[in-house]
């Protein structure tokens, strides 16, 4: 779906410093599989959750279809006095249980198709934790490491201008994403206050402490990963410190899981960026490794470890797998290699549905996305409560209710899973579509 740190890889609501050379990218990581289609894969995951449900055709159009979208041009005046102008789009998918929610993409793969499917998967997560939100996605189709700061600010307050209408605290709240961060959503909340003549800092989620943001944000996604993590190794009667990891993608959903991992007894024993990974069968120095990205801008080069790609790691004989980078990296190629006991998707659809099938043939088990990393829209929600309130939590008491959130939704989803003989994912997103597809049905039809 921020932190205030540098990243070189890219995640959920994952942001990193736009302008810098490790800026967000949708390109595949080094030697990782092309991209599928991922409105295919979500609306393939609809589709067996509404057979699994019993809905009829009509419903599941509804549910299938966005509720609303805009398209809209967003001239950019560089800093050479040029023009070009650039696509943006908004798109929420579904209000039915609340406002929109959802982060804010900068990449030069951003599309329609992708923007659907992104703000359809935030409209299950919202419903599988329990947020009275509905799915969102915003994006614009530029790469963000080509621009200067100043103009991408200037691209943030114009795309922010021309989709006005549709956003708003109670409307569409937006958060960071690829390509975007904190001070994206500082923008983009300034923009909008100063167009409604007072400051409203509830507009966005993900901002900087000064302008209205929640402590413990700039973790939320990662520590949201690790607890679901400990949660589903818990259920198999397995300790944290009993297992080996492997994470591909070290942007700033990838990298803090890293260190949570490690803290919390796991031996992380290989990490991938956009640029390569490193590998220790013994263990990553995981301090001197965050040391050595703070230096370099990648993990690669990092001279206690052995190098290797993308796809490898996919492949290693470790018990908990992490692919934290982009959409499709387990696919009917590489799914086959995989010899994790468990994988936990910390980026949003890093599955295919061949993918999944093959994982589940093979008896893997998939922490699925709309759980997994949902700590990030989690903290989001706390933000905008604390924002609306203008009362501001510990630090400590919002780690414990992220923590409380996310053990309470995993063990609904387990226990789903388990009476109905379904698979984490397919039990996450009938508890997730049904969720909304009964705010559709109790609320009925106007007119």
């Amino acid at each position: 779906m921020t932190d205030t740190q540098p990243s070189t890889s890219t995640g959920p609501d994952a942001p990193v410093t736009p302008g810098s050379p490790a800026a967000g990218t949708s390109t595949p990581p080094d030697g990782a599989p092309a991209r599928t289609r991922p409105l295919e894969t979500a609306r393939a995951q609809l589709a067996k959750a509404v057979d699994i449900l019993g809905y009829d055709n009509g419903l599941h159009q509804m549910l299938a279809t966005p509720r609303r979208e805009i398209t809209v041009a967003v001239p950019l005046r560089r800093d050479d006095g040029t023009t070009e102008l650039f696509t943006g789009y908004r798109v929420q998918h579904n209000i039915s249980r609340g406002p929109g929610k959802g982060g804010l993409r900068y990449a030069a793969s951003v599309d329609p198709d992708e923007v659907r499917a992104l703000a359809m998967l935030m409209t299950w997560k919202c419903a599988v934790v329990e947020l009275p939100y509905g799915g969102a996605k915003g994006g614009v189709t530029i790469d963000p490491r080509r621009y200067s700061a100043t103009e991408l600010e200037r691209v943030t307050r114009r795309y922010t201008s021309e989709i006005m209408p549709m956003i708003g605290p109670e409307r569409d709240i937006m958060a960071p994403d690829i390509g975007t961060d904190e001070r994206t959503m500082a923008w983009v909340m300034d923009t909008y206050s100063v167009n409604r003549g007072y400051t409203i800092p509830a507009v966005t989620t993900g901002k900087p402490l000064a302008v209205g943001g929640s402590l413990g944000r700039a973790t939320a996604t990662s520590r949201g990963v690790v607890h679901a993590a400990r949660a589903a190794l818990e259920e198999a009667g397995v300790g944290m410190n009993e297992v080996t990891v492997a994470i591909q993608g070290f942007g700033k959903v990838g990298s803090h899981a890293t260190r949570f991992f490690a803290e919390g007894g796991a031996r992380v024993v290989a990490v991938s960026d956009e640029y390569g990974g490193v590998h220790d069968p013994s263990g990553l120095d995981v301090p001197a490794l965050l040391a050595h990205v703070a230096a370099t801008g990648s993990v690669t080069g990092f001279e206690d470890a052995e190098p290797i790609d993308n796809t490898a790691l996919l492949a290693l004989d470790v018990d908990v797998l992490v692919p934290a980078a982009v959409e499709g990296v387990l696919d009917a190629r590489t799914a086959p290699s995989v010899k994790a006991r468990w994988v936990v998707e910390a980026a949003n659809g890093p599955t295919t549905q061949r993918g999944d099938e093959l994982l589940a043939e093979r008896g893997v088990i998939v922490v699925p996305d709309i759980l997994a990393n949902a700590g990030g829209v989690v903290v989001s929600y706390f933000e905008w409560v604390q924002a609306n309130q203008a009362y501001w939590w510990t630090e400590r008491e919002i780690e414990e209710r992220l923590e409380g959130r996310m053990v309470s939704a995993y063990e609904a989803v387990a226990r789903t899973a388990r009476h109905e003989g379904l698979s984490l994912r397919d039990a996450a997103l009938t508890i997730g579509v049904r969720r909304v597809a009964e705010a559709h049905q109790i609320r009925g039809l106007y007119p």
